[in-house]
């Protein structure tokens, strides 16, 4: 993100960041927003009132003294640095996700790396949170492995399922690589990792025949997801290979599960 851009934002939209900040449950604490407040020079204009009332009192004034909103995403990235949140992923998210419904009219993108990213700009709210909840209702609800998020999160809140597909099963071949060591791709990765009578990652036991059936299935799970949605979209357009929402979280259903037995090899 360009830190020389001035970013001005609505009151309602300020008000709106400052209610998910300070949440009486599950926001900020008061003194961890005073402490925010004075790492981002912000005056503490109403340290007396409720959480939200407080922060939209320094945001606003601040605000309209800077003729700049950038203080604000100062704050936002302070208190919601990832370490933080060790141990606490699943809400961290949730956080971001609704910050990122207000930061998207501004064309940006907070990421659990801590860091904003440049995104295409939203021109309503029903097109923010239908952004944001067909990640939430589709991955959040799916439990689905959280390594998938790392791979295609900028193509899911932008609706590109069509990358977000090419982008989960690349996702999938790389944690293959980082775990056993070997370089190949597609059906020639899955046979040198999985395959043959000593396989290098083993998803079992690998010592009776119901075990060995399972591996060599697991293989083939493996090739047949490659090879029914990576190779094609590698090779199509997306204009020839329609991808819908529900064929892509089928797909990070299957690449979720993949991943999750090999977390436990």
């Amino acid at each position: 993100m360009s830190k020389d851009k001035l970013r001005i934002f609505k009151p309602g939209q300020i008000e709106t960041l400052s209610k998910i900040l300070g949440d009486t449950n599950f926001g900020l604490t008061g003194t961890e927003i005073g402490h925010f407040l004075d790492e981002c020079k912000i005056e503490d204009t109403e340290p007396w009132n409720t959480k939200w009332k407080r922060l939209y009192s320094a945001f606003a004034t601040a605000h309209n003294e800077r003729q700049s909103g950038n203080h604000i995403l100062s704050f936002i990235s302070k208190a919601l640095e990832p370490a933080r949140f060790v141990g606490e992923m699943q809400y961290y998210h949730s956080i971001i996700d609704e910050i990122n419904i207000i930061l998207s009219f501004h064309g940006l993108e907070f990421r659990d790396d801590g860091k904003f990213y440049n995104t295409s700009k939203t021109n309503s709210l029903s097109e923010a949170e239908r952004r944001v909840n067909n990640l939430k209702s589709g991955i959040k609800d799916r439990n689905l492995h959280p390594e998938l998020m790392k791979y295609c999160r900028k193509e899911l809140l932008s609706d590109n399922y069509f990358h977000a597909t090419f982008e989960a099963t690349k996702g999938v071949a790389d944690i293959i690589r980082k775990k056993s060591g070997i370089s190949k791709d597609g059906s020639e990765l899955v046979d040198q990792v999985f395959s043959g009578i000593n396989p290098i990652l083993k998803i079992n036991n690998f010592v009776t025949e119901t075990e060995k059936s399972e591996q060599r299935g697991f293989s083939n799970l493996l090739k047949g997801m490659f090879g029914t949605f990576r190779n094609p979209l590698a090779h199509e357009s997306k204009i020839a290979w329609e991808m819908s929402k529900d064929d892509a979280l089928d797909l990070f259903a299957l690449a979720s599960y993949i991943l999750r037995r090999i977390d436990r090899i």
